[in-house]
């Protein structure tokens, strides 16, 4: 496996911060985020604290050793890629062997939470995301680039976690959650895609930004996935399941998010395409707060 060697004058980093790094902290914070999202609209009467801190607890475990057979399995991708070759992995500050064994752990152990404090459905769900992160979109990145497909299927199964947590049952509106997930993440990641095209190029993945020197066809697909979770993220307020208020709120940020998109076609470049992504950072937790306060 080739590896990067650590620069001599690179800062020493600690074990705490290699763990974060492993886990993917801010991702799997976005995930408790979406599962908090999930089980605060899918629960009905007398609010169960224990349930909410089993549900949040299991799937942040599952999330973080989802992370870590990810880096686990990717090391030498991670490797030849200038953003992530300084990962405990990569750098050889870990060995893969601790890594494999934190992931398998932390991951049976939040679905074991799951499934014994909450319902098999939500314990279900979790291991589904695991599974389908790890053996289906992780090796589908050195072969295809409907790979961002695929991955976003696993991160948009959190909010739907939290809501069979809550409510132990599937229904039209915890789809749309998911839905609402699915369709956020395709524009947020082509945005990366094209950011980082030489990286992953470099890295043997094969995105949809290798065959598109001109950011064309990116951009593109970038928009109309936009448009599409605008539409998608209308139907709470049609269906009423959310006051007016979250239909107009849902209008103005789908407007404003596409608007970016828009302009990452018109301009096709780095700068656009970093607009775009940090429009996506805002947008999510916006429109998600505006789901919870406006639910009936």
């Amino acid at each position: 496996m080739k590896t990067a060697a650590m620069p001599q004058d690179a800062p020493k980093t600690g074990l705490w911060d290699d763990v974060l790094v492993l886990v993917k902290a801010r991702l799997s914070l976005l995930v408790l985020i979406t599962t908090l999202v999930g089980f605060l609209l899918g629960w009905k009467g007398p609010f169960d604290w224990l349930l909410l801190s089993a549900t949040l607890l299991g799937t942040a475990l599952c999330a973080a050793g989802a992370a870590a057979l990810n880096q686990w399995w990717e090391r030498d991708i991670d490797a030849n890629m200038k953003r992530t070759m300084d990962r405990p992995l990569p750098a050889r500050r870990m060995r893969p062997v601790d890594a494999l064994l934190f992931g398998l752990f932390f991951s049976s152990t939040g679905a074991a939470i799951l499934a014994l404090f909450t319902n098999w459905g939500a314990a279900f769900l979790a291991f589904a995301t695991v599974a389908i992160y790890i053996l289906v979109y992780t090796p589908m990145k050195r072969i295809s680039s409907l790979n961002t497909l695929v991955g976003a299927i696993p991160g948009a199964l959190p909010p739907l976690i939290g809501w069979m947590a809550a409510r132990g049952h599937y229904d039209l509106e915890g789809c749309l959650l998911f839905a609402v997930l699915w369709f956020w993440q395709m524009p947020h990641f082509l945005a990366i895609a094209w950011m980082y095209r030489d990286d992953y190029a470099q890295g043997g993945c094969v995105m949809l930004t290798a065959n598109d020197p001109e950011c064309a066809t990116t951009s593109r697909q970038a928009l109309l996935y936009s448009i599409c979770l605008l539409l998608v993220t209308l139907m709470p307020g049609v269906l009423g399941f959310n006051s007016p208020a979250y239909f107009f709120g849902a209008l103005v940020l789908g407007l404003a998010f596409s608007g970016f998109a828009l302009a990452f076609v018109r301009r096709r470049d780095r700068n656009a395409a970093r607009n775009l992504f940090f429009a996506s950072i805002v947008y999510l937790p916006v429109l998600l707060g505006l789901l919870v306060a406006t639910q009936r």
